[in-house]
């Protein structure tokens, strides 16, 4: 391990189907962009069309020297209808997993990354105890069909999330949507019209990320344990995790309490369910910082993202060796990225992040991977796409790929398995 990292040691970089692949037309998140009055900034629409372009894709990725990508399966299209599950959207992922395989990428599969089918809406989403049997069976039916192909299977992306959401609104005074609020709460119009283009009425309407309170924890808790459990019976050699959004979280004198009371939210809630898992997916972009009155703005003249996030890649070490005090298991760095328009920026946080993981691995810390947010400029969720963290150009008028400077700077720390040239 002279380079610092482990032999097989996973270079990667990340995608989510919904921000990449387009169409995604059976999911609850279309209809929440194509409902009157959307928050949304502009529609997924064709995103970038890697539901057709995934070969080029693949090969562009192995061509800049990585060795495995993060992408996940599209539970709306594998279900589109309770119970129905389509075989042509399962050869399509197999040939997708086919397709890393004929270019050296080690697959690592997420089987819900936010989106989930628009039918599932009409038995109260995640506020659905059944839930978590009917997520279950879907990922069972991937992995009888997929199994052979899958080495790592995420079962879902940033559990944490709406947790941090209700907080985010909480802490800004503005009253968000429902399932994060209180009960008495009324959805605005366009939840209203969601609702309505899922089927179903906005009472019953609880997307994942509106997963908060503590009984659609427990859901989301429930449907981990038990897709784990189905996938590990028919594949007991695949490796099992799900992933955290973690901020590197720090107090101000008199804020100790609050940041501890925010990591517990963020982290230490999940404990009982991740510490039985094969690794965790840990997910870094920046820091929070908590003082007695609560978040605290970043300093004056300190570099933001084009997030409003502080620019700190040195946060992603820190939350590791934090995250490595309470759990045992292997780490895997599922996402870390930075939404900018100045690619120098983005290869100086790959160094610095880099840099700080190559610290804890030199401490004794198990990670075991590395992956990219994101690998293209793609469609991000509420902001459209006018946020930039690929490494690699889109342009969406002709689908061209151009591969940054970036995308070159980490595919050859990948071939040399160690940090390349500044």
């Amino acid at each position: 391990m002279a380079s610092g990292y482990p032999e097989g040691f996973l270079w990667g970089a990340a995608t989510a189907a919904h921000q990449v692949e387009g169409n995604n037309v059976n999911s609850d998140t279309w209809a929440e962009e194509n409902a009157k009055g959307s928050p949304y900034a502009e529609r997924s629409g064709d995103a970038i069309d890697h539901y057709r372009l995934y070969r080029e894709d693949i090969a562009l990725l192995a061509r800049l020297g990585l060795k495995a990508y993060r992408f996940s399966i599209e539970w709306a299209r594998i279900e589109p209808e309770a119970g129905h599950y389509s075989r042509s959207a399962i050869e399509h992922y197999r040939d997708v997993l086919i397709a890393c395989r004929e270019h050296g990428l080690t697959p690592v599969v997420t089987l819900h990354h936010f989106t989930s089918p628009r039918w599932l809406m009409r038995f109260g989403g995640w506020s659905d105890p059944a839930t978590a049997d009917r997520f279950a069976a879907y990922c069972e039916t991937v992995v009888r069909e997929l199994g052979d192909l899958i080495p790592y299977a995420l079962t879902m992306n940033e559990v944490d999330l709406p947790v941090m959401l209700r907080d985010l609104f909480a802490s800004i005074g503005q009253t968000p949507p429902v399932g994060i609020a209180a009960e008495s709460w009324t959805a605005p119009e366009w939840r209203e019209e969601a609702a309505r283009l899922c089927g179903t009425t906005a009472d019953k309407y609880r997307p994942f990320l509106t997963a908060s309170d503590e009984a659609s924890i427990a859901v989301v808790k429930d449907a981990h344990v038990k897709a784990r459990a189905a996938m590990k019976r028919i594949r007991p050699d695949i490796q099992v995790g799900l992933t955290l959004a973690l901020p590197d979280v720090q107090a101000l004198p008199g804020g100790e309490e609050r940041a501890e009371n925010v990591w517990n939210g963020y982290f230490r809630q999940y404990l009982d369910v991740i510490s039985g898992d094969d690794f965790l997916g840990l997910q870094n972009y920046t820091r929070e910082v908590y003082g007695p009155d609560g978040a605290a703005i970043p300093e004056a003249g300190a570099e933001l993202t084009q997030m409003g996030y502080e620019y700190d890649p040195e946060a992603l070490g820190r939350v590791v060796r934090q995250v490595a005090r309470d759990l045992s298991i292997p780490i895997v760095v599922t996402e870390h990225g930075v939404a900018t328009d100045d690619d120098t920026r983005r290869v100086e946080f790959i160094r610095r992040g880099l840099e700080g993981l190559q610290g804890c691995l030199a401490d004794g810390i198990d990670v075991r991977g590395y992956f990219y947010w994101s690998a293209f400029d793609n469609f991000e969720w509420n902001f459209g796409y006018s946020k930039t963290f690929g490494i690699v150009a889109v342009d969406r008028s002709t689908q061209e790929r151009t591969a940054k400077e970036s995308g070159r700077y980490l595919g050859e720390i990948a071939r040399n398995n160690g940090l390349g040239r500044p």
